[in-house]
């Protein structure tokens, strides 16, 4: 009976087979040949080689100057939200009353768009620092610290659901076990629960990394990547290149392929870094 329903196989695949060429792999690869011309149009383009690639990284430093900025907030982001996620996980999976209200609580945020949670967390940063006569475009740090405490305030949520039912499948026996050879907290928390909730951090750790690199919406409305475009993060950066400046749209183009491929080399170290130490429950 299984071998019959095999011959069939390709009859439900095919639809989304065709639907990934259409929508994925036909613009990803047109996208490609875009990066090596000059255009202004998908149909006006001339082949200009490597050069796109060679200004993208020495016609000025904002590339170079946006990478630095997103590695820096990528790895701030990455451990603020993973740590304070899994810490409220642990909290909110102890019985405490109200539980169900605090979860709905904290995952809200994640349902804000990111241009308009950019606006908003301008206009309250700004009000704090009315004080001082200044905004967030004074300073880089405001910018860049802003863009961590949103990107915080936003993810957290969402990250806990996720570590909430990582903890709620570990095996009781196993704890208990624990807790009969006499391991404190702090043991059970590292030798166990760590371990055996790998899955979930791998998922969280792959979530808030590609999040972090490819932060678009929420860069653009609380900064716009002022003062000096010290705080354009890359995919700002690459707006900027590919609608700023008429003549650079294959620049853009090529600051975006190195993007995805940077992103995607990094997101796959991750990935088989973290899901090497899952354990089998």
């Amino acid at each position: 009976m299984q071998k019959s329903y095999r011959k069939y196989a390709v009859f439900f695949i095919l639809p989304t087979f065709i639907a990934f060429i259409i929508a994925f792999l036909v613009p990803f690869l047109f996208g490609i040949y875009l990066s090596f011309t000059k255009f202004t149009t998908v149909t006006n383009t001339q082949w200009v080689g490597w050069d796109n690639y060679v200004r993208a990284f020495t016609a000025n430093r904002d590339f170079t100057h946006a990478l630095g900025v997103t590695a820096a907030f990528t790895v701030v982001s990455v451990i603020s939200v993973n740590l304070l996620a899994f810490g409220l996980a642990l909290l909110l999976t102890r019985g405490i009353r109200g539980t169900n209200l605090f979860r709905t609580v904290f995952f809200m945020p994640n349902l804000i768009g990111g241009i308009v949670l950019g606006y908003i967390w301008q206009l309250m940063i700004n009000g704090l620092l009315l004080r001082a006569g200044v905004d967030i475009t004074y300073d880089p740090k405001y910018g860049f610290w802003g863009l961590v405490v949103l990107m915080n305030w936003q993810m957290i949520g969402y990250m806990m659901i996720i570590y909430i039912a990582g903890l709620q499948n570990l095996p009781g026996d196993v704890l208990e076990a624990a807790e009969i050879d006499g391991a404190s907290p702090w043991q059970k928390l590292r030798h166990v629960t760590i371990p055996m909730v790998m899955p979930s951090i791998t998922i969280c750790t792959f979530l808030t990394l590609t999040n972090s690199f490819k932060l678009f919406d929420q860069n653009f409305a609380l900064t716009a990547g002022a003062p000096m475009k010290k705080t354009a993060m890359l995919a700002l950066d690459i707006y900027n290149t590919f609608y700023g400046r008429v003549g650079d749209e294959g620049v853009g183009q090529a600051k975006a392929v190195v993007f995805f491929l940077m992103v995607a080399a990094i997101a796959f170290v991750q990935l088989w870094t973290t899901r090497s130490r899952e354990v089998e429950q």
